[in-house]
């Protein structure tokens, strides 16, 4: 323990360095206030970067301030987080603000794990970046690079492996907590990379690395086998009637909760008139995959549970999730 407490506390100032130099412009980077370092982290949480670049300045030019996005309708805040997906984010992010506005930020860990939505990763990203709290933010990318330098053999599936990797980053936390903890995330970005080669002649840690001394960089991290995922085969119906479109608001708990969407069944679908179009798409969740067959409708005069809405209503209103993406391709 005290030789790899040893290698870390050699390792901090190499990667500072490296950061200093290396790091990417991002603009959550740029103007840092701990409820930007909230939006920002909340928006990257199963997020690529690059997905996330626009949005942010977008979503912080529409709520700058904690008090405009709790001052806001929850659609519109689910309309402006279109694209990304993970819907509860954005609830959570919009609850966390009303608190925010009442209370004031947490200015403790403690307080910060209390937010809606704020895990234990984007507590100790908040507390580092935004409050100056030495607390690690142990995410995979940071597991995969602290793995590799120390050859850590253990499971970072198991809560004790990663309790204890957290433990030993914030014994060798420096004074600039905002550099090292994004140091580390930038290093597991466009470095130290999970597939694929890591880049370990552009590493600021290739000296020291235990993994890459014995060749052995792609053996780390050790994981235990994701199951596979459950597959559902559904129905999409994407039903016009005159200009207008049906919609329909999925239940408020599970899977895309209280969104909107195309009529969905799983399974066959209803004869609700004249199929003009057809196509079949697959969209990834966590656990699930769904394997959907569209059909655009002509809907015949029959009544239908369903609202319905123009092309430019649903643009400006309805929050349709990226799941129903190649269908909303049928709505002009």
């Amino acid at each position: 323990m005290d030789q790899t407490r040893q290698l870390m506390r050699d390792a901090v100032p190499l990667l500072l360095q490296w950061y200093r130099v290396c790091k990417r412009d991002l603009p959550w980077r740029r103007v840092r206030t701990p409820y930007s370092t909230l939006v920002s982290e909340l928006m990257l949480q199963q997020t690529r970067v690059e997905a996330v670049k626009e949005r942010f300045v977008r979503f912080m030019q529409r709520f700058p301030t904690a008090e405009a996005l709790a001052a806001a309708d929850e659609e519109a805040v689910l309309k402006l987080w279109e694209g990304l997906g993970y819907y509860a984010r954005a609830r959570n992010l919009h609850k966390a603000a009303k608190r925010i506005a009442t209370e004031g930020f947490p200015q403790t860990e403690v307080g910060v794990r209390s937010l809606p939505g704020v895990g234990e990763y984007t507590a100790g990203a908040i507390c580092s970046i935004a409050l100056g709290l030495p607390v690690p933010a142990v995410d995979g990318n940071v597991l995969r690079i602290i793995t590799r330098l120390t050859a850590d053999g253990s499971n970072v599936g198991d809560a004790a492996t990663r309790a204890r990797i957290a433990a030993e980053l914030r014994a060798v936390y420096p004074p600039q907590t905002d550099a090292f903890c994004e140091a580390l995330m930038e290093l597991g970005a466009i470095v130290c990379v999970p597939n694929g080669a890591p880049a370990c002649g552009a590493c600021p840690w290739n000296g020291l690395c235990r993994a890459h001394a014995a060749g052995r960089e792609e053996a780390y991290p050790i994981r235990s086998e994701k199951p596979a995922r459950r597959v559902v085969e559904g129905t999409v119906l994407v039903l016009r009637r005159g200009n207008a479109y049906a919609l329909e608001k999925r239940p408020p708990g599970g899977l895309l909760a209280g969104l909107w969407q195309f009529p969905f069944f799983e399974g066959a679908a209803p004869d609700l008139g004249r199929t003009i179009a057809e196509k079949r798409a697959k969209h990834v969740f966590t656990h699930v995959e769904w394997h959907m067959t569209g059909k655009l409708v002509e809907a015949d005069g029959r009544p239908l549970p369903y609202i319905w809405a123009t092309a430019g209503q649903i643009a400006e209103r309805y929050a349709i999730p990226s799941a129903f993406k190649a269908f909303a391709e049928w709505i002009v």
